[in-house]
């Protein structure tokens, strides 16, 4: 038989162990009660009554609270240029202007913009008359998939009237003037579009034609 004699156990070694007998033993009856304990009754969904102007139309909405405006875009509307990209807020393809300020559609919920006035991509510009931007996307290659442009080119729209209104951003040299347009300023504030096919050269090209066409 082994000598166990001339091993020490500290005080602390003893509390160790004391403590993991505890735990093991614990786990089975730990699991017994969570099976045997009845499940928490289901809650049915809350429903509300939205109001959204997308695109100069008006839409009236009985949606799930928790629905997303890039899910009302897409689901309740059938207005798919709206891309669902990261679902997450970091590649900025499902971008659209609310009230004349881009964001994020996958990180705000409808019933949030009770009223507002909402422009997709379809409401830019159309097959037979595009928009600017579209126009210079197209002449530049602005895009290779396609995939994040309809939030590439809402947000370029909303970048030079970002500029205009002279909102600063993080590379503006003196946040008091009047920001100019910089292949820099075009560059930070386009920076939360992500292109995954990294055309961005071609994009910076088409904004920086259109900025100039209308300066």
């Amino acid at each position: 038989m082994d000598d166990f004699s001339d091993m020490k156990f500290s005080r602390r070694d003893l509390l160790i162990v004391g403590a993991l007998s505890a735990s093991v033993a614990a786990v089975p009856s730990m699991a017994a009660a969570q099976a045997s304990a009845p499940a928490a009754p289901s809650r049915p969904p809350v429903g509300a009554k939205v109001t959204l102007q997308v695109n100069g139309k008006t839409h009236r909405l009985d949606l799930d609270t928790r629905t997303t405006l890039l899910d009302t875009l897409r689901e309740h509307l059938q207005l798919t240029g709206t891309k669902k990209g990261c679902d997450h807020g970091q590649c900025g393809a499902c971008t659209v202007i609310v009230d004349g300020r881009r964001i994020n559609s996958c990180l705000t919920l409808a019933v949030m913009h009770e009223g507002a006035a909402i422009t997709t991509i379809e409401g830019l510009g159309s097959a037979d008359q595009l928009h600017p931007m579209q126009a210079a996307f197209v002449r530049y290659d602005g895009y290779q998939c396609g995939y994040c442009t309809p939030g590439q080119i809402c947000s370029a729209v909303a970048v030079l009237d970002e500029i205009k209104r002279g909102v600063p951003s993080h590379v503006s040299a003196d946040l008091n003037a009047r920001p100019q347009i910089t292949a820099d300023e075009i560059r930070e504030r386009m920076s939360g579009n992500i292109c995954r096919c990294g055309a961005y050269s071609n994009i910076l090209d088409a904004i920086t034609e259109v900025a100039g066409r209308t300066a």
